[in-house]
């Protein structure tokens, strides 16, 4: 059978992948409300275990494409890209749903929250303290990556895998300090639309951080391989675009949420 195609597209293998994926979110989720309802974390475990051995073995596939077969031409490659921003815009529009409820509920308090804001009750973070040293960190990271960005296109290894290096540690270092905060905090979820919004809002722009960080450390380790050149990278770019949607959405959340809606 012949390999050759009169076309510039890549016609994926079958793969098992997305199967395996699938599975994997609904044992998940299925765990998640055996957990809420249950206090039973088993399930939960076995859908993470599930989703990560699926996820390390579908990027493996699509890096040994990319990088090994040549399958990634310019035009693949920019189809990747617009998949990537038109994710990215998804995720926006999933964040100003949040916003939405939140300055729904703040310009106009009811008097079950006793029309002030914050509601009677609720003691809110300051936002001179730990919230702005995780402004200051995601600020930072967002040098970091461009510093890294620039260096892979300078073909500059030594610079990259340093950048690189910093720019995980600041992303790790703001989900430490965010865990610490959540631990330290003065109110719940439960605690009326403002937990909700509140923990909704800054919980799943930390999953977003994680998210990043583990795109950003899987091309830490593709760097540290040779897989990227100065011209072929597109799974850095992706990453780094990803952690800069990240930090324009922190910023919005601190504006709003920390310091006016506190």
């Amino acid at each position: 059978m012949s390999t050759h195609s009169n076309h510039p597209f890549h016609l994926v293998d079958y793969s098992p992948w997305p199967l395996t994926g699938a599975i994997g979110a609904m044992t998940t989720m299925s765990g998640l409300i055996q957990w809420f309802h249950q206090y039973n974390t088993s399930l939960f475990f076995l859908g993470n275990i599930i989703t990560i051995l699926t996820m390390y073995q579908w990027w493996r596939d699509i890096t040994r494409e990319g990088t090994f077969q040549g399958l990634h031409t310019f035009i693949v490659t920019l189809g990747l890209q617009w998949g990537m921003i038109l994710f990215i815009v998804s995720e926006i529009f999933f964040f100003i749903s949040f916003f939405w409820s939140f300055f729904h509920s703040s310009l106009s308090p009811t008097i079950e929250l006793g029309m002030i804001w914050p509601p009677i009750g609720i003691i809110s973070f300051n936002p001179f303290h730990i919230p702005l040293l995780n402004t200051a960190i995601l600020l930072a990271s967002g040098v970091t990556v461009t510093w890294t960005h620039h260096s892979l296109m300078e073909n500059n290894h030594t610079q990259v895998t340093q950048s690189l290096f910093f720019t995980i540690l600041l992303g790790i270092y703001f989900s430490i300090l965010q865990a610490y905060e959540y631990i330290e905090s003065p109110f719940t979820i439960a605690d009326n639309i403002y937990g909700s919004t509140f923990f909704m809002a800054t919980g799943f722009h930390g999953l977003h951080v994680l998210i990043g960080t583990t795109f950003l450390l899987i091309c830490f380790f593709r760097h540290i391989f040779n897989h990227f050149s100065k011209i072929h990278h597109f799974g850095f770019e992706a990453a780094a675009w990803y952690w800069h949607f990240v930090d324009v959405v922190w910023l919005f959340l601190y504006i709003s949420i920390y310091w006016w809606g506190g």
